[in-house]
This record gives structure tokens, C-alpha cells and sequence, in this order.
């Protein structure tokens, strides 16, 4: 028969996101640079950006709803399956080599300090208190280690049938990026040393903001998932966007780990200690 389908695979219907998609992603970057440079563009430029940055997130909600609404109709078969974990496994990397360049940054400065000769040459610089790694940051690593099992426990409970189980690791997953993200807001407001003026200051911040930054958009995708748990979706057999979104808050678990131990405990060794 003509036009039957005698493959396993999806072919995508005709999309106007990927063309809206970019055109916000424009719109947004003209804005950005529009807003930086408000001496040399016409004003407004804030507005700009925000009105790109509101186009490319509907964007995002309204591609994905159609993902879930093909997987809904049965257009997600094992090998659609295998290629969208293909997908977010790649994404995944690329974000471990975002990483890495800040983690270069920060061994950079701090393995071969006579390169910061005009800032004295040292790491940290002289006269910074850094933070105290077994407070606050070891707290939050605790907490991140303990969201870590509380989505396995979410993820085994769906693949076994255990709908409450799901439900319930993952609202205390939710609890606990949130709480990290509220902790690490009170350290960057009582910080001893500001955004700029140093490269470990300024090494610090990025690494660690990025990350924070990570972990806000991993507690919305749980949060997504949670909405959809509560909605009955999910099988044992078929819950990639469950999947993925473990994943991404494992992949958050480790980033963080890799940070406490070289950022803030060794990278911090021997330096004042706020507070201390």
C-alpha cells in the first residue's frame, strides 16, 4: 500500500518552532547587546531581551508538549526511545566539557600563579578570606547527595509500579534542589569577597554559579515531571522525560562533588577563612 509505514522509525510532521525557535534566539541577543551597550543602541534594549527570552520559553513548552503528546499517540517505539537517550546523552556531555572549562580556569590560576604576576601572584590573591568548605558547602553537598538517592528511589519505584513511591521521591527531590539553591544564595549574599577583583573570585563565582544555575533548571524539569506524574503519566515500559530528567540531576550531583572537593576545599587550602 502506498504511504504505509513499514519502519519503526517517527517522521516528524512540518514545525514552526525550530524557525520561531531561532528567530527569538535573535531577538533575544539583539536585546542582550542592546542592553549592554545602551550608549550605542536605541533604548530599551531590556525589553528587547526580555520579549526573545519569553519567545524562546514558549518555544521550549510548546516543542516539548508536542514530544509528550507523540509519545502519548505511540510515536515513541524502542528505537524513537533509543535515539532520544542518544540525544540526551550527548547533551550531557557537551555540558561536561562546559564544565571543564571552568574547572581548567580555576587550576589554571591556581597551579601556576606567577602568570597573575600584577595581582601579586598568589591564589587566592592576598587579603581574600575564602569560604569555610565544611559549613555551608558541605551542607549542600549532603543535600544533593541525598536528592541523588531520593530520584533513584522515584526511578525504581515507577519502573516497579509504585506510582506513590514515584510521587513521593520526587516532591523530596524537588524540596531538596530548592533548598540547595536557597542555601547557596545565602553564601553568594554573605560572601567575603565580591564577583570581580580577582581571578579567584572570579573563577569561583562562574564555576559555582553555573552550576547553581544547573541545578535551578534540573528542579524545574523534576518539577515537570512531577506535574506529569501526578497527571498518570509514565510506564514502567516508557518514561524517557522521566529518565532524562534523572539523569541531568545525577550528571548535577557529580558537577557539584567534582566543585566541593577542588574549589572549595583544596583550591581554598591554607587561605584565611571567613569567619575562622
Amino acid at each position: 500500500m502506498a504511504g504505509a509505514k513499514n519502519h519503526d522509525y517517527h517522521i516528524l510532521p512540518p514545525s514552526i518552532w525550530p524557525f520561531f525557535g531561532s528567530m527569538s534566539v535573535l531577538v533575544m541577543a539583539f536585546g542582550a547587546i542592546m542592553w549592554m551597550h545602551p550608549d550605542a543602541t536605541p533604548a530599551g534594549g531590556g525589553w528587547v531581551f526580555l520579549i526573545g527570552l519569553a519567545g524562546v520559553l514558549f518555544t521550549m513548552y510548546s516543542w516539548w508538549a508536542n514530544v509528550i503528546t507523540e509519545a502519548h499517540a505511540g510515536d515513541h517505539t524502542p528505537v524513537v526511545q533509543l535515539h532520544l537517550r542518544y540525544g540526551m546523552i550527548l547533551f550531557i556531555a557537551s555540558e561536561v566539557m562546559f564544565f571543564v572549562g571552568w574547572f581548567w580556569s580555576f587550576f589554571d590560576f591556581s597551579l601556576f600563579p606567577s602568570q597573575l604576576a600584577p595581582i601579586e601572584g598568589m591564589f587566592p590573591s592576598k587579603g581574600i578570606e575564602v569560604m569555610n568548605a565544611f559549613e555551608l558547602p558541605l551542607l549542600n553537598t549532603l543535600i544533593l547527595l541525598c536528592s541523588g538517592t531520593t530520584v533513584t528511589w522515584a526511578h525504581h519505584a515507577l519502573i516497579h509500579g509504585d506510582r506513590d513511591g514515584l510521587k513521593k521521591g520526587l516532591t523530596l527531590t524537588v524540596i531538596l534542589g530548592a533548598l540547595f539553591s536557597a542555601i547557596q544564595a545565602y553564601e553568594y549574599a554573605h560572601a567575603p569577597f565580591p564577583f570581580g577583583g580577582s581571578p579567584y573570585s572570579s573563577a569561583f563565582y562562574m564555576a559555582t554559579g553555573f552550576h547553581g544555575f544547573h541545578v535551578l533548571v534540573g528542579t524545574i524539569f523534576l518539577i515537570v515531571n512531577l506535574i506529569r506524574a501526578h497527571r498518570g503519566d509514565f510506564t514502567p515500559r516508557q518514561h524517557f522525560g522521566f529518565e532524562a530528567a534523572a539523569w541531568y540531576w545525577h550528571f548535577v550531583d557529580v558537577v557539584w562533588l567534582f566543585l566541593f572537593v577542588a574549589i572549595y576545599v583544596w583550591g581554598g587550602w591554607g587561605a584565611p577563612v571567613h569567619g575562622g
